[in-house]
C-alpha cells in the first residue's frame, strides 16, 4: 500500500550538504569550516538577546518595524522596500516561490552557493549552471545562458566558496543586459568584509531597478550564525510580493533585537573589519609560502588549492582532523582539490599554518 506521492522534482531533489563539526581525534575540535565570526557577536546584542528571554510567551513583531528601521537608517534606504528572513536561504526560497513555476530557468555560476540549485529545484524550477572563470563568475557566459525560458539569475558577490568578487561595474553591465522581466538577485553575504573601490552590494542598482533583489545576512560579519536572521532589499512591487509569499512571525522577536543591536554597535563592528583584514592576509601570504595557491579572497575566508598529485587536498584535510581542525572539504563537488579555511582567533590563524607547514613538508 502506497503513501502520498509528492513532485517529481521534490523526489530527487538533493539536501543541503553542511560541513563536518565532529572527528574522532578530538574532543573539542577547532572549526574553521563554517566561515563563522572568530569574535562571536557583539556584546550589545548578546545583551539584547538576553533580555528579550523574559518576552517568550509573545509573538515578534510580524513586520520586524525596528530592525527595518535600524536597516534603514544605517543604510540609508527605504524601509518598506525591506523584506527579513531566516537566514538570507529564506529569501532566496522566496524568491523562487513568487517567481519560478514549473520548468522556468534558473541561472547560477559554478562553484557558487549550493543552495541556488536546491532552491531551484524545491519549486520545480530548471538550475542552469554557467562556468566562471578563475573560480570568478563571468558577466558574458551569464549573459549568453539567458534563454526565453528564464526567469532568476543568482549572483553571489563576493562568492562563496572561492571569495572571488566582480566589480559593481560589471554587475551594472549584467544588469543592463539582462531582459527586464528576469530577477537578478544579488547575493551579499559577505559584503561587510569588502573595502575594495570598485565594489559595491547593489542597493544603487536596486534604487534605479524593478527586478534586482539584494540579500545580506547577520551570519557572518555580525556573528549571529545561531540566530538565522538576513535581510533583503528591492522595489517596492518585489519587497511586497515576497513579503505575501514569507511565513507569519518568520522572524523571531531575540533575532529581531539582537541584529538591531548588533547594528548599532558601530566600533564592534570596526574591530570585526579590522580583524578579518590582518588575518585574511596573513593567511593568504603564508599558505602562498608553502607553495599553495591561495585564491584571491575579499570574505572572511580562502580557497586553498593543491597543486600536485602527492599532496592532495583530501591528504590535507585527513592530517588537519587528526590534529583536531575542521576546515571545508569539497568532496565530489568538481572542488577536489581544494580546501576552504575560515579566518579563525589569532591562535588558531597560527596553530593551523604550522599544520600546514608540517603536513606540506612530511
Amino acid at each position: 500500500m502506497s503513501g502520498p506521492k509528492t513532485h517529481s522534482w521534490i523526489k530527487d531533489l538533493n539536501v543541503y550538504s553542511v560541513g563536518i563539526s565532529k572527528t574522532v581525534h578530538a574532543q573539542n575540535p577547532i572549526k574553521l569550516s563554517a566561515n563563522e565570526s572568530p569574535l562571536g557577536p557583539s556584546p550589545m546584542a548578546m545583551k539584547a538577546y538576553k533580555e528579550a528571554a523574559t518576552n517568550l510567551h509573545r509573538y515578534p513583531d510580524p513586520t520586524y518595524n525596528e530592525l527595518r528601521s535600524t536597516l534603514a537608517l544605517k543604510y540609508d534606504i527605504d524601509p518598506g522596500r525591506i523584506v527579513c528572513g531566516v537566514g538570507s536561504d529564506e529569501i532566496l526560497k522566496l524568491a523562487c516561490r513568487a517567481y519560478i513555476n514549473p520548468g522556468d530557468e534558473v541561472i547560477y555560476v559554478s562553484h557558487s552557493f549550493s543552495m541556488y540549485p536546491i532552491a531551484t529545484k524545491s519549486v520545480g524550477g530548471v538550475p542552469i549552471e554557467v562556468a566562471d572563470v578563475n573560480y570568478t563568475a563571468n558577466v558574458d557566459n551569464i549573459l549568453n545562458a539567458i534563454t526565453d525560458k528564464t526567469r532568476i539569475i543568482f549572483l553571489a558577490n563576493p562568492n562563496n566558496p572561492t571569495g572571488t568578487y566582480i566589480p559593481i561595474s560589471e554587475v551594472e553591465r549584467l544588469w543592463k543586459n539582462v531582459p527586464n522581466n528576469i530577477l537578478l538577485v544579488l547575493d551579499a553575504a559577505y559584503a561587510e568584509f569588502v573595502e575594495q573601490d570598485d565594489y559595491d552590494a547593489g542597493i544603487d542598482l536596486v534604487e534605479r531597478s524593478t527586478n534586482i533583489l539584494m540579500t545580506r545576512t547577520f551570519s557572518k560579519l555580525y556573528g549571529l550564525a545561531a540566530l538565522r536572521l538576513g535581510w533583503g532589499y528591492a522595489c517596492k512591487e518585489i519587497a511586497d510580493t515576497l513579503d505575501k509569499v514569507r511565513d507569519p512571525f518568520n522572524v523571531p522577536s531575540s533575532a529581531q533585537v539582537a541584529g538591531v543591536a548588533a547594528l548599532n554597535d558601530d566600533q564592534f563592528e570596526k574591530k570585526a573589519i579590522a580583524f578579518n583584514n590582518k588575518w585574511l592576509k596573513w593567511l593568504s601570504s603564508e599558505l602562498s609560502k608553502l607553495g599553495l595557491e591561495a585564491i584571491p579572497s575579499v570574505t572572511n575566508f580562502i580557497l586553498i588549492k593543491f597543486k600536485c598529485d602527492i599532496k592532495t587536498a583530501c591528504a590535507a584535510n585527513d592530517y588537519l582532523l587528526n590534529h583536531g581542525y575542521i576546515l571545508r572539504y569539497y568532496s565530489g563537488e568538481d572542488l577536489d582539490d581544494c580546501l576552504r579555511l575560515t579566518v579563525g582567533t589569532e591562535q588558531q590563524n597560527q596553530q593551523v599554518i604550522a599544520l600546514f607547514k608540517e603536513f606540506m613538508e612530511a
